[in-house]
């Protein structure tokens, strides 16, 4: 699909998302718009499936079969590789077509048939057709917010179905090209919608999306050195995007993640089956990953994430966590105001050998005192395991305006003596009221952390020094420590500007030209005045 052909589908769903827009918050027909995309999938991959099944059959087409046994058969089949099963007056197809089918005693404009219990007994059908299987977890009340009563979408049932018909039958005449296994338009059609409810999303923005220029040096970073990874995990996954991004840089065997919020959690799943991974090869969970970690005993190869900015949590509030082995050996535990650093703890427990993790969080982090410059100072002089800084621009995240940085770190570090800092805040270009990034920063940054991982810099370990003038510079542990740990970036990139000398003689001659036309000005005004018979302002 050509760029402008993929832009032209981009506005054919935003369009067909504004017909529920402006009834409903961004965060609620967010909900609708992504949860029919995602029954549309689902029916395709079907259809697709089941006719491959009946290749060798009379009935070669899935939509004409009504013999029992072989749809019990497809069904069989059909559970083992989707996960799940419709039958073929349940695909989505079916279902747009019966609601859009002109009745002549009806309005124009008005549905043709009533659909909203038959919709509501297929999705809650799919769901059903898992129980009892592996992909079960997987599939578990995915469309519990597509509330097909909800009086925002119709004061009277019959304007609802009349709207849900209606929005089921600009859907059904896009081709995602599902079929193309070289293709992945509908995973990127259904990002660029998630990009553009998170616009419009305001703080809440922030629980479920990060910007995919962030998302992509995340994944860059944590995929530099490797041809594949076993496993990627996010304990605070969101959408899953930045899951989905590591996959665009590098096969991934398994994907982990955990949400909070039972709404994005779901968009989760839903994403990750979008993007055609397999029931089998994805475990996101949904509970608070401080509280109770779902995959506490594993540990990752590549770990990303986008905690929530300075959260609260239980903190030293639950006793618990003196004892929990995440926390308990730093001799401080993160702040309950503040659990920036409660989630890098976790992530470092979480951690295997081998692996790196890089995850995005508020400057704070860099020198608040307190508890949290123990536990930075735990990490650097205890551990050893950060790598890098990464200060990236202000204003590029939805819902918050504040600089933000990359957190590098790894249990294998290469460079034990000294930790790379770049100062990427000044490299953005605006993009309507936010800052974003270009493909040239993003390939900046990338190369700049390649350069010192690789061992590629002209500096000696361990002897630190500038690596580019006003961007980067590989500080010494020794440097950091005399810094009390703290790692405000401006304390090793120097990015101080001299300003232009000022030559004074100028400036006094200036001064001295500007009184002279100014005099000469009062002159021409008292002439006007006497002219006019009346008096001088001075």
């Amino acid at each position: 699909m050509s760029e402008e052909q993929k832009k032209l589908l981009e506005q054919q769903l935003w369009n067909i998302a504004n017909e529920l827009r402006g009834r409903m918050d961004a965060d609620e027909f967010r909900d609708y718009i992504l949860g029919f995309i995602f029954f549309k999938y689902l029916s395709e991959k079907q259809y697709i499936y089941a006719n491959e099944l009946l290749e060798t059959e009379t009935v070669k087409d899935y939509l004409n079969l009504v013999d029992t046994d072989d749809l019990e058969a497809i069904r069989d089949e059909s559970l083992i590789k989707l996960g799940y099963f419709l039958k073929p007056n349940e695909l989505f197809r079916s279902i747009a077509k019966r609601g859009n089918k002109k009745v002549e005693s009806l309005p124009d404009g008005q549905a043709g048939n009533f659909i909203l219990e038959d919709l509501e007994t297929i999705l809650n059908s799919i769901e059903q057709t898992t129980m009892g299987t592996d992909s079960e977890d997987d599939f578990n009340k995915l469309f519990e917010d597509l509330d097909l009563s909800s009086t925002k979408l119709g004061r009277t049932v019959e304007a609802r179905n009349t709207l849900i018909a209606k929005v089921l039958s600009h859907l059904d005449k896009i081709d995602f090209e599902i079929a193309n296994v070289d293709s992945d338009v509908l995973g990127d059609a259904y990002e660029y919608l998630i990009g553009q409810f998170a616009s419009g999303a305001g703080k809440k923005a922030g629980e479920f999306y990060t910007p995919q220029q962030v998302s992509k040096i995340l994944a860059k970073i944590v995929t530099t050195g490797k041809k594949r990874l076993k496993t990627v995990y996010d304990p605070t996954c969101g959408s899953g995007s930045l899951l989905l991004r590591v996959a665009k840089e590098v096969a991934v065997s398994d994907f982990y993640g955990q949400e909070l919020n039972r709404t994005t959690y779901n968009l989760a799943r839903m994403n990750m089956i979008l993007h055609d991974v397999h029931y089998s090869k994805f475990d996101i969970k949904q509970e608070d990953t401080l509280v109770e970690p779902q995959h506490f005993e594993q540990r990752f190869e590549a770990i990303v994430a986008n905690p929530p900015f300075s959260a609260k949590w239980k903190g030293k509030d639950n006793p618990l966590n003196d004892n929990d082995e995440r926390f308990s050996q730093y001799g401080k535990l993160a702040p309950t105001s503040k659990a920036d650093f409660a989630f890098v703890q976790h992530m470092i427990h979480q951690l295997a050998e081998n692996g790196t993790m890089a995850c995005v969080l508020p400057h704070g982090v860099l020198f608040r005192g307190s508890a949290e410059a123990t536990i930075r100072e735990y990490i650097i002089d205890k551990q050893n395991y950060l790598d890098a800084v990464i200060g990236l621009p202000a204003n590029i995240f939805f819902g918050t305006s504040i600089p933000t940085c990359i957190l590098v770190l790894s249990k294998c570090r290469v460079n034990n003596d000294d930790i790379l800092f770049i100062d990427a805040s000044n490299d953005f270009e605006k993009d309507g009221n936010k800052n974003k990034l270009t493909e040239e920063h993003i390939a900046k940054i990338i190369s700049t952390y390649q350069t010192y991982i690789k061992g590629e810099t002209p500096l000696l370990r361990g002897a630190g020094g500038v690596l580019e003038d006003k961007y980067s510079y590989v500080a010494t542990i020794d440097e950091i420590k005399a810094n009390d740990y703290n790692l405000n970036i401006p304390r090793y990139v120097d990015t101080f500007e001299e300003e232009e000398a000022i030559n004074l003689d100028e400036v006094a001659n200036a001064l001295k030209a500007l009184d002279k036309d100014i005099a000469a000005t009062d002159n021409t005004i008292a002439d006007f005045c006497k002219q006019l018979n009346i008096a001088t302002p001075f």
